[in-house]
């Protein structure tokens, strides 16, 4: 039977709200009525207006639990719990799709990639924009390939690498899909095959693939040589992504990758390889890693369509320094953040905002740091606005291999985050800073992923 939780309401003071701690205040969230679309009866004589055709909605979240193979999806209008769906493996990780439809559920230790289908999704007729509001359903679609591993999105588009296993003797390979192939089950999906398996990523860019290739040991300039050192340039025919281009900067023990409107970016372990399209080919460079790094690598990255800037995370294997750097590919430079976290914090989930103007960073105490690019000296420089602590919890309650997590909202200026110890989640106005909402749980989450329509150029138009 599906349980229905709703969102605690909470009458907001007008002015400021303390931001270190929620206090015994209740929360709320303002509902919006809920708007019937029409059906398109595609008369060409007639000019439709968008909001005809268009959903006004918050969207809608899906939480995978820590405590069992099974993924939520709550209505963000209502918090109302739609549906409640047992997954096939009990070791999974979930994100998005590339347009926000699909809740991807992968399993990396069963080859599973898997996809529920949120129920929200958007077409554009050209004339109009056609916006559609269904239950949410498990689909039978799967993406097949070994040992699934990143899974990035860019542009419409997701791409799934997969290692490969050396022990099976299976390469790697990846596979590229959009939220259209994923819901009409698409077969083939465009796909990169390999030859032998590596610990690699992809950037799909449009009809190109920027994707990592591992040389032979003998030449391999990585420590470790299931790490790959060279990213080549791929180009999709009929389905297969055939190799057009090697890139010539080496980029040895590459781990990690992002991009922005102009570049794709590399993390190695002597700084970060960048990339980016000139009179029809790849040119490269490497942006060496500043002292500061002093032998850390940036092995994980992120990037956003809007932000000239993406950010680097470098750390020791051992889980404890984290440095956050600023990569500026346009200038070939990369700092230190102003921002780092306090002795007693560790950052466990990044993420841009919507509109790529804030960097999100929840550290492990349950605090909410926001950042913003400002200019100065003819740069950008983020530098922390404000910050916002999200639990009452005693931390050290966390239950073992547990977390805060967070998602951001696509159509607005809204991140929620889960909370394992209270089993709630919070949604918050970017901004104000404010905790404007709270689903209340009767599970620990582990993760969370916002579905619905994002916002597209044709909404500001």
């Amino acid at each position: 039977m599906t349980n229905t939780h709703k969102f605690n309401l909470l009458a907001i003071a007008i002015g400021a709200i303390l931001l270190t701690g929620c206090g015994d205040a209740e929360t709320t969230l303002i509902e919006k009525d809920p708007i019937e679309v029409p059906e398109d009866d595609h008369d060409d004589d007639h000019d439709h207006d968008d909001d005809e055709y268009t959903i006004d909605s918050m969207g809608r979240l899906a939480v995978l639990s820590a405590e069992s193979n099974v993924a939520t999806i709550f209505d963000l209008d209502d918090g109302d719990q739609l549906d409640s769906f047992t997954l096939i493996h009990t070791s999974n990780t979930l994100t998005s799709s590339a347009d926000y439809r699909f809740a991807v559920i992968a399993s990396r230790a069963q080859d599973y990639v898997g996809f529920i289908d949120g129920g929200m999704w958007r077409e554009d007729h050209t004339a109009h924009l056609h916006d559609y509001e269904q239950s949410p359903v498990m689909s039978d679609f799967e993406v097949t390939g070994s040992r699934p591993t990143h899974i990035l999105s860019h542009d419409g588009q997701l791409a799934v690498f997969f290692d490969g296993n050396a022990d099976a003797g299976t390469p790697a390979s990846v596979k590229v899909a959009t939220d259209t192939q994923i819901s009409s089950e698409a077969d083939p999906l465009p796909t990169l095959d390999y030859t032998i398996n590596m610990h690699g990523v992809a950037e799909p860019r449009g009809e190109y693939l920027l994707s990592t290739i591992r040389r032979d040991d003998a030449e391999n300039t990585s420590v470790a040589k299931i790490l790959p050192d060279q990213v080549g340039v791929y180009h999709l025919h009929d389905d297969v992504y055939e190799q057009e281009q090697v890139l010539d900067v080496l980029c040895p023990d590459l781990h990690g990758a992002a991009q922005n409107e102009d570049y794709v970016v590399f993390g190695c372990t002597d700084g970060v390889l960048s990339a980016h399209e000139h009179d029809g080919e790849y040119e490269a460079e490497k942006i060496a890693n500043i002292a500061l790094l002093d032998g850390l690598r940036i092995g994980t990255l992120y990037g956003h369509e809007e932000s000239d800037s993406l950010i680097g995370i470098a750390s020791g294997h051992d889980a404890g320094e984290v440095i956050l750097i600023d990569v500026n590919p346009e200038q070939s430079t990369m700092e230190e953040l102003s921002w780092q976290p306090e002795a007693d914090a560790t950052p466990v989930s990044y993420a841009f905002s919507h509109e790529g103007d804030a960097f999100l960073i929840l550290d492990s105490q349950g605090v909410l740091n926001v950042l913003e690019a400002h200019e100065e000296d003819g740069g950008l420089h983020w530098e922390l606005r404000d910050s916002i602590d999200i639990s009452e919890q005693d931390v050290s309650a966390m239950p073992e291999g547990m977390s805060f997590s967070m998602t951001v909202a696509q159509n607005g200026d809204f991140v929620y985050v889960a909370d394992p110890i209270a089993q709630h989640v919070l949604q918050i106005d970017l901004e104000s800073l404010t905790i404007t909402g709270d689903i209340e749980l009767d599970f620990a989450p582990d993760n969370i992923s916002w579905l619905g329509i994002a916002e597209s150029d044709h909404d500001h138009d």
